[in-house]
């Protein structure tokens, strides 16, 4: 399996929910020749979406990785779900690519979804190429949908083509072709041969203008990466096209500009202008910087990795699909070389893996087993029994670990009942398999002996919820889903916590004085910070002080038990014995001060907040605004696009279960809504009352 690492692409392909990512990776596919037919979301025979729920909804829940060929490069390609509740799927997928493709809707624009995978590309520094799909909708504005992804997105698009057009062919100048800015041609894709005749023709007359006005913003923007352009443009000489290219690779892998293409991948316009842009411009493993972590057998001590065969092999486990016989662990190794029959060491927990076999994946499956692995790529490894998602492998005699994968926090619960004791035991062994697929997934008991699942969102649980009935038949019941609220307190209190206790014949003394207060700038739910002076106690004591205080902060808060966040918790001083202070003493006082701070600070329960991002048709905004101010929202502001007006409101999700069908009554079923996370923020005494009586 050994490839020229500079001929690897890894890539992935991201957007919103029903911007065409699917489709686009289907006609990448067909035009590699990795498939000999294009296949349809609509009809469930897309090569990614191969999932029963997906076919059934005609969305992406789980990530794909496929891979083919294009000019002289390897791709291996992930295809992402668009939606909010999948986004941890996106999450670990950027954490381990090199590039991405973001693909836009011409008629909706920039979408909320669209701005959340931006940012997490951001965070992971992944130099992009942007397509803007669906020119030939009615709706479909190709400036407007540019403007935005410069504006709303804080971003740098330099447009590589234009559209010859827009809209549906009833319109009067429907979209037909995309002009090239790089070679100043025009092209247009030959209907009946699903795009694959491309016939190139010089541009128009009458789109000649354009097309240079276009051209000059395109090297304007290029002017600033390069001097050798500069001076050509200068001289009034002709910029050949090889150094174009050059220039554009160099800034788009710098992350200073994106890439900006055009066309309709449902009838294979503009498609394989991407893929020439990934081979063209998109880095391969040796165009990224090496891998930073650190050697936990030398106290942590900085390693870096570089994208080398020769060096010790370095891998990070980004997904895990669970099986009754043997998981597949996909892998992404950014050093070295792994053969199967081997053994990595897992530096998370000190454990050694065997690697029994190696394989090449197709989207979910398993599809050539190979007996190596280089630097670069992406395969599936079958043996794996101690490591989970964002776990590193590495070469036993030279340890790293990398940084892990980090997930949101699930916002709301679903409680399940079995039939019967040997129910409850599979659907323990289910949950315990679908929490290795999904890290988003959690699994806990409620009060009443109820097993409580919870996840990202409502169509999250009602997947788990019917792959628990379809694929494991289980004899289960559901109930409705809850809200997941949170506890904090309200206001800054200081307190001492005492330990007097009599224990196994000695009498134990410790005082500790501890601050308790609201704090939203923690990167923690709970902050344990230690301020007190060194010579006041000894060091033992206080480090089994600060074990306690965070040991209570992974607890429950006092109105019902539900997790902390947004507290900080100092300590401030304390008190030993001369002959009868111990650690064990110091963690009962931290207990006791922990305790005494959260009933004195004043319990606050704090429900999730969530974000709505509306596009309605302008003649039901009147609607949508009464119904969102009756379900407590914030309208935080509205915008027209055209025909149709976005909203962007701020409700809490106790209010919002149901909404999707709520929106569609009050729309005709013309209004698109996405939901996602916003923040928390304090209940309002009726829901408090609810748990305190």
């Amino acid at each position: 399996m050994a490839r020229q690492i500079d001929k690897i692409r890894n890539i992935g392909v991201i957007a919103h929910i029903d911007a065409g990512k699917t489709t686009v990776t289907e006609h990448m596919l067909y035009y590699s020749g990795a498939k000999h037919r294009v296949g349809e979301v609509d009809s469930g025979t897309t090569e990614t979406d191969c999932d029963p729920e997906e076919q059934e909804r005609g969305i992406t829940i789980y990530s794909a990785c496929v891979t083919f060929d294009w000019l002289d490069v390897h791709v291996n390609l992930i295809d992402t779900p668009g939606h909010v509740d999948f986004t941890a799927e996106v999450e670990r997928c950027l954490r381990v690519l090199d590039g991405a493709v973001v693909v836009f809707s011409a008629r909706e624009g920039v979408e909320a979804q669209s701005e959340t995978v931006w940012r997490q590309a951001d965070h992971y520094r992944v130099p992009r190429v942007a397509f803007i799909n669906k020119m030939d909708r009615e709706g479909a504005d190709f400036d407007r949908t540019f403007e935005e992804i410069s504006q709303r997105l804080n971003a740098h698009p330099v447009a590589l083509q234009i559209p010859v057009g827009a809209g549906p062919p009833h319109t009067g100048d429907p979209f037909r072709g995309v002009i090239d800015l790089i070679e100043m041609n025009m092209r247009c894709y030959e209907a009946e041969t699903d795009g694959r005749v491309i016939n190139v023709a010089e541009i128009p007359e009458d789109r000649l203008a354009a097309a240079e006005m276009w051209r000059d913003m395109l090297l304007e923007k290029l002017y600033a990466h390069s001097d050798e352009l500069m001076e050509l443009a200068l001289q009034e000489l002709p910029i050949p096209v090889e150094l174009l290219h050059r220039v554009i690779r160099d800034a788009t892998i710098h992350l200073q500009i994106q890439p900006v293409l055009c066309g309709s991948a449902l009838h294979g316009i503009g498609v394989q202008p991407i893929l020439d842009a990934v081979a063209w411009y998109l880095p391969s493993p040796l165009d990224t910087p090496p891998v930073a972590g650190v050697n936990p057998a030398k106290k942590d001590k900085p390693e870096r990795r570089g994208p080398d065969p020769e060096e010790p092999f370095c891998g990070l486990v980004f997904k895990v699909l669970p099986a009754k016989t043997a998981d597949l662990s996909w892998v992404r190794i950014y050093s070295g070389e792994l053969k199967s029959n081997t053994r990595a060491l897992n530096p998370g927990n000190d454990k050694k893996e065997n690697i029994a076999q190696l394989w090449r994946i197709h989207a979910t499956k398993r599809e050539e087993q190979v007996t190596h692995a280089s630097a670069g790529d992406i395969v599936g490894l079958i043996g794996l029994r101690h490591s989970i998602t964002g776990d590193t492998l590495c070469d036993t005699r030279h340890p790293i670990l990398l940084e892990s994968i980090q997930f949101p926090e699930t916002v709301i619960s679903m409680a399940i009942e079995p039939e019967s004791g040997v129910e409850r035991d599979k659907l323990t062994a289910t949950l315990e398999m679908l929490k290795r697929q999904d890290p988003t997934l959690q699994v806990s008991s409620g009060e009443t002996g109820q097993t409580l699942i919870s996840g990202m969102g409502e169509l999250h649980l009602e997947v788990i919820k019917n792959r628990l009935l379809r694929d494991f038949n289980l004899k289960v019941k559901f109930h409705k889903p809850q809200v997941s609220y949170r506890e904090t307190v309200e206001r800054a209190v200081d307190v001492v916590g005492i330990c007097h206790r009599h224990i196994a014949g000695q009498q134990l003394f410790a005082e500790l004085q501890v601050r308790m207060e609201p704090f939203s700038a923690g990167t923690h739910p709970v902050t344990v910070l230690n301020f007190c002076p060194p010579e006041t106690l000894p060091e033992s004591f206080l480090t089994a002080a600060v074990e306690e205080l965070r040991a209570c902060g992974e607890g429950g808060g006092r109105i019902a038990g539900y997790p902390l966040m947004k507290l900080k918790v100092s300590i401030l001083g304390g008190s030993a014995g001369a002959d009868n202070s111990n650690e064990m003493a110091f963690r009962i006082a931290a207990n006791d001060a922990f305790n005494k701070g959260l009933e004195q600070g004043g319990p606050v329960l704090l429900e999730p907040i969530m974000k709505l991002d509306i596009i309605t048709p302008e003649a039901y905004l009147g609607d949508f605004v009464g119904d969102l101010q009756q379900r407590r929202a914030l309208i935080a502001k509205t915008e027209i696009r055209g025909a149709t007006t976005a909203i962007e409101a701020h409700a809490p999700l106790k209010e919002l279960f149901g909404y999707s069908s709520a929106m569609r009554s009050l729309s005709q079923g013309r209004a698109g809504c996405s939901i996602q996370p916003l923040c928390y923020a304090p209940a309002p005494p009726g829901t408090v009352k609810e748990y305190t009586g």
